[in-house]
């Protein structure tokens, strides 16, 4: 990567999504309410139910450079974090803006370096650095897009965690690709965390609002790329997810979670990768198998997932 000249406008906000899951998402604003490189801190509830919302007002309500949205309904993911990225672009003046999870741990460090890269590499729209599992370690949480068959295999649970690795150099970036490297050009990065231009994001049309959870990686990838500009994966900066926690918490089920999964990447394949008939059946008889997958091991084998 080749650095250039930083423009002017460098200020920058955070955007936290929140759905009830009040507790995690007060003790993420407490944690980075004074790091010196985020200048605002926007928490938008995604229509949670009373309790939630109150215990949001009482608690950062009335903190410095914190701002409190109410969604008037629960669109999702991508809904809820259009409406951040927007506020805090036209609102609020910020050029970047950190896109984070409730239960995800950075450092102002971290947020520095994101930014950086953002300023200094023009063709740049989005930047995360590497994630850290508490379960299953450091991840490779940037990635190439594939083509309808690699992402059906991606769908699965199983898969996932088995065919990818046997198929990693066809259906991802070779481990060669990352080595001695502090950044690198990728595809797609996790949503977890991550650092937009806020104004070549919503340029491009931000989060399709159609998908509900699930997939919206892909999608404004895609989006991104269509609009002529790249993804960076900072390789020398890491953060820590919690495993999903605030996705657990508003849908407690596996089963729910993985048809939640079926229904985003099937308007995925039929919207952006323009499946025909046949694709669109192999997906559904796959999607079958997956929920009877899961459905077995945990009400059978007793197995978590």
């Amino acid at each position: 990567m080749e650095a250039e000249r930083p423009e002017n406008n460098s200020r920058t906000s955070c955007v936290i999504l929140n759905y009830n899951d009040s507790g995690t998402t007060v003790e993420q604003v407490r944690r980075i309410c004074g790091y010196p490189s985020l200048d605002d801190i926007v928490v938008v509830d995604n229509a949670s139910g009373e309790d939630s919302w109150e215990e949001l007002k009482t608690s950062v309500e009335h903190m410095e450079n914190v701002h409190l949205i109410r969604a008037e309904r629960n669109g999702g993911y991508g809904a809820g974090n259009n409406i951040g990225v927007r506020y805090s672009l036209e609102n609020l003046g910020a050029r970047y803006v950190l896109i984070a999870n409730p239960d995800t741990v950075f450092s102002d460090v971290c947020v520095k370096n994101l930014k950086n890269l953002l300023e200094n590499h023009r063709e740049a729209a989005a930047v995360a650095p590497v994630m850290i599992d508490p379960v299953f370690g450091r991840q490779r949480n940037g990635w190439k897009l594939t083509g309808f068959w690699g992402s059906l295999i991606k769908t699965g649970p199983v898969c996932r965690r088995t065919l990818c690795r046997i198929l990693a150099g066809k259906l991802d970036y070779p481990e060669a690709y990352f080595k001695n490297r502090k950044a690198v050009w990728v595809d797609a990065v996790h949503g977890s965390l991550l650092m937009a231009d806020a104004g070549k994001m919503l340029e491009c049309g931000g989060y399709d609002e159609h998908v509900f959870l699930y997939n919206e990686e892909e999608i404004l990838a895609r989006r991104l790329m269509a609009g002529g500009w790249k993804t960076a994966l900072l390789l020398s900066q890491t953060y820590r997810h919690e495993h999903s926690a605030s996705i657990s918490k508003s849908v407690k089920s596996a089963l729910d979670r993985q048809r939640l999964r079926h229904e985003s990447a099937m308007y995925y394949y039929k919207e952006y990768l323009q499946i025909n008939r046949f694709e669109e059946w192999a997906a559904r008889c796959f999607f079958a198998v997956i929920l009877g997958e899961i459905w077995f091991c945990r009400s059978i084998l007793k197995m978590e997932w």
